[in-house]
């Protein structure tokens, strides 16, 4: 069982990176049809990105998201999906997938707009299809950021399974529908400072991409901040697992 989930979450999370990375790509690479299109289709992109992995991994619960998986242990929950009992090798599996599939799909990115990454970008644009950054570097409040946004989404999520549950409604596909409503929105609302990565395996799977692959003149990778996207997420996923406990009422 541990193997299909494996693999569920591998291509999901792949498949999020590939159209995520891919919108970011479009939007600020150099001779791309949707140069300069804004953030706001950033937004739209990532939540069909979103979409699109939570429908291809239904099979593992679509968490795509080590915050997602730490925010369900956190809540107190005794099975990922049935049959996978929450334990150390289960949720190791479930967050390793995440980055081996971040990895991918953001390798699959870059094979997409190879052309374009050949072309001349500042450093920062090519390492932004990849990872996020902050506008203006505060560890502190960057570091909020994260939290909160990553709060959001794992506290959202809880409470419509939470309730799909109780009112025995299957919602698998407006599931998908509505956590991609949810990513445009945080996007929308909360992603201006850091960019919102708020997703560890986003973030940190395309980051070592971006170091590995052969990318002309792409610079550092940004090791010194790679640490917020990873650690604000974990927070807020975990901070919001506990609380919905309390703040969600049975």
């Amino acid at each position: 069982m541990l193997g299909t989930i494996f693999l569920s979450e591998v291509v999901g999370t792949a498949m999020l990176l590939l159209l995520g990375a891919g919108v970011v790509a479009n939007n600020i690479l150099p001779k791309n049809k949707g140069a300069g299109t804004g953030f706001l289709h950033v937004n739209f992109g990532w939540g069909i990105a979103v979409f699109a992995g939570v429908l291809v991994s239904a099979k593992s619960g679509a968490h795509l998201n080590p915050a997602v998986t730490l925010g369900v242990v956190a809540s107190g929950a005794k099975e990922f999906v049935p049959g996978v009992p929450v334990d150390p090798m289960s949720i190791l599996t479930y967050i390793v997938a995440q980055l081996i599939g971040a990895f991918i799909g953001a390798v699959l990115c870059w094979l997409a707009y190879k052309r374009q990454f050949d072309e001349d970008a500042p450093a920062g644009v090519k390492l932004g299809v990849f990872s996020t950054g902050p506008e203006i570097r505060d560890t502190v409040w960057n570091l909020m950021t994260e939290i909160l946004g990553t709060f959001v989404l794992v506290f959202v999520i809880l409470a419509a399974g939470k309730y799909a549950a109780k009112d025995s409604v299957n919602i698998a596909w407006l599931g998908a529908l509505g956590v991609a409503i949810l990513v445009v929105g945080i996007g929308a609302s909360l992603g201006g400072p850091t960019g919102y990565a708020i997703n560890p395996a986003r973030d940190l799977g395309p980051r070592i991409a971006h170091a590995v692959l052969p990318i002309p003149n792409k610079g550092s990778s940004d090791w010194a901040y790679s640490w917020i996207p990873v650690v604000g997420p974990i927070i807020g996923g975990m901070l919001a697992g506990l609380l919905s406990g309390v703040l969600l009422p049975v």
